[in-house]
This record gives structure tokens, C-alpha cells and sequence, in this order.
């Protein structure tokens, strides 16, 4: 059931903007175990001015070709974010041309049910 947000420099080619969409879907499907089918995800191409990031941060520095990805999903344990973490950032650095230091994760906690897949019910409520 996760929600994944992907925001993208705007020059990203169509090619590349489905491997890192696919890296993030494999990732989710290979740490937390979730269905191939459980795939909803939105990607978007911004200006160089709509994604603003810092050259460096904790010790890494960042390109002006960075990826912000956000997911919201049930709560999982720490083992597994740091995991999906690893996964997720190896996954796009590995099938695009973006490093893995550019690679941005925030993960949001939503409890069960908090989600509706269609028709107006609370499937998992």
C-alpha cells in the first residue's frame, strides 16, 4: 500500500524516470514484501528553481542532479527503513546515471486505515 512521490530534475529522460520509478517498486517489493501488484506512484519533472537542496549535508554532497523520493506507507521497523534505505538509493544509482548521495528518502507513517483504494472503502479498516 505504499504511496511513492517522485520528484525529478526536469531534463530527466522518460527512459530514466521509469528505472527509478521501477528501482524504488523493486526495492519496496524486495525489502518489505509487498505484492508486485501494490504499485501507485507519481513522478514529477521539475525546474532547476522548484527543487532546491543543499551541496552538502551531513557529510554528503549533492549534485544539482538530485531525486526526492517520499513514501507513505504503513509503519515498518527501523532494520527495514534503513534497508529499503540502502536498497532504494543502490537500486537508482545502479540502472541510471544518478549517485547515490543524490538519491533523498523520507518516509511518512500512515496507520492501516487511513487508506482507501477505490470505491470509497476503508479496504484494510
Amino acid at each position: 500500500m505504499p504511496l511513492v512521490r517522485i520528484d525529478l530534475p526536469v531534463q530527466t529522460t522518460p527512459t530514466t524516470v521509469r528505472a527509478i520509478a521501477d528501482a524504488v517498486h523493486h526495492a519496496l517489493v524486495s525489502v518489505f514484501g509487498i505484492p508486485v501488484a501494490d504499485r501507485f506512484q507519481t513522478v514529477a519533472r521539475r525546474s532547476a528553481d522548484a527543487i532546491i537542496c543543499s551541496e552538502e549535508f551531513l557529510g554528503i554532497a549533492h549534485s544539482d542532479q538530485v531525486v526526492f523520493v517520499q513514501i507513505t506507507m504503513a509503519p515498518r521497523s527501523v532494520e527495514q527503513k534503513k534497508a529499503l534505505f540502502l536498497e532504494i538509493a543502490s537500486g537508482i544509482a545502479r540502472e541510471t546515471h544518478f549517485k547515490g548521495s543524490d538519491v533523498i528518502i523520507n518516509l511518512v507513517e500512515s496507520a492501516r486505515e487511513n487508506w482507501s483504494f477505490g470505491n470509497g472503502q476503508a479496504q484494510f479498516a
